[in-house]
Parts: C-alpha cells; structure tokens; sequence
C-alpha cells in the first residue's frame, strides 16, 4: 500500500507557484520546494514523478493565474475590451515579474501554431467586430499592436521603464490611434463604421 500523502497537490503547487514567484524558475528545486512546504522532499515524491512534473503543473498554474487577472482586468470596465486586454498584460509584468518571464519570455519556436491561435481568436473576433477587419487583416493590426505591448511589458519587468498605468494607458492609446489611422488610409475599412466602432476602442 502506497504511503498516505502529507500534501494535497494543490498544495506544492501553490508552493512551486510561490517559490517561482520570488525566485524565478531556477529556484524550483526539490530542495527549495520542502522548505516552502516546512518539510523533507519526500512527501513532494508521494504525489508527484519528478520535479519536471511539478514545474509543468506550476507552469500550469502561473498560466492560469495570468488568465484570471486578464479576465478581472477586462471585466471591470476601465478601459474598453481590446485596451484592456493590453493593460492587463502590462500590469501582469508589474506585479508579477517572475511569473510573467516565466510564461512570456521563453523560447516558444516549439509550440504548435494553432494553440497560439487558438488563444488570439477571441482578440481577433473583437478587432473583426469592433473595426470591421477582415481575419488576415485583424491578424496584422494585432500583431503590430501587441509588439508594442509586450516591449512595454518588458521593459518594465527589466527594470528599463518605471511607468505607471496612467502612463501606459496613454501611450497605448497613442499608439492605437497611429495604427488606427494608418488602416484608415489604406481604405481597407468599412467606410458605414470606421468611425464611431473603432471610437469605442479609444478612452
């Protein structure tokens, strides 16, 4: 009879999460995760094959956290959908700089394509909604969109720019109103609702 687990799994997870939160993933180690639980390693090896698997249902959960505060962020009405979803990104890299280098400056050259864009298909929906873009087109203007989001996000977790969210929110919409106005120029927008949709994204 296998021996009785000291630990629930949410529980060394929640610790793996916290160690990497402060240490960054390096620090996760067998050694590190027992002190964080108050204990020897080996009630982490009841539950658990290995430390790889404990890092990737902490990857997990570092994922799940970000999506959580995207969600909270785009629910509270702040700034309009696509906005936020930028802002929230930002404040992620803020407040959670580990966690945030963790997920978002990794090499990524092996994911499968369709899971990223699986993952972008709600963006796009609302750009195709909000801006009348076609799918390729939307694609685009995210993408240029987003380079500019994420070098903010990492310069702030790098410790480059120090801005507050006011700061960034204005710079956002700077930004997004450039793009916008390029698009616009190339006509490729639908003349009846380029103005008063696309408007909605801009406060």
């Amino acid at each position: 009879m296998p021996p009785k687990a000291k630990f629930a799994r949410e529980e060394i997870v929640r610790a793996a999460l916290e160690i990497v939160r402060k240490k960054g993933p390096k620090g996760l180690t067998a050694r590190a995760l027992g002190v964080e639980l108050g204990s020897s390693t080996r009630p982490i090896f009841t539950v658990f094959q290995s430390m790889e698997e404990v890092e990737q249902e902490a990857f997990k959960a570092a994922d799940a956290l970000y999506e959580s505060r995207l969600k909270e962020e785009m629910s509270k009405g702040e700034y309009p959908p696509y906005k936020a979803s930028g802002m929230g990104y930002i404040r992620f890299a803020r407040e959670e700089g580990e966690l945030f280098k963790w997920l978002f400056m990794r090499d990524r050259s092996q994911e499968k394509i369709d899971t990223q864009e699986k993952q972008l298909k709600p963006i796009l929906d609302l750009l195709q909604k909000n801006m009348g873009l076609e799918a390729e087109r939307a694609y685009r203007f995210h993408m240029e969109m987003w380079i500019f989001v994420h070098g903010i996000a990492t310069m702030i977790v790098t410790g480059y720019l120090n801005w507050d969210m006011k700061i960034v929110s204005g710079v956002l919409t700077d930004a997004y109103c450039g793009l916008r106005s390029r698009y616009l120029e190339e006509g490729k927008r639908d003349a009846g609702n380029s103005d008063g949709e696309a408007d909605k994204e801009i406060r």
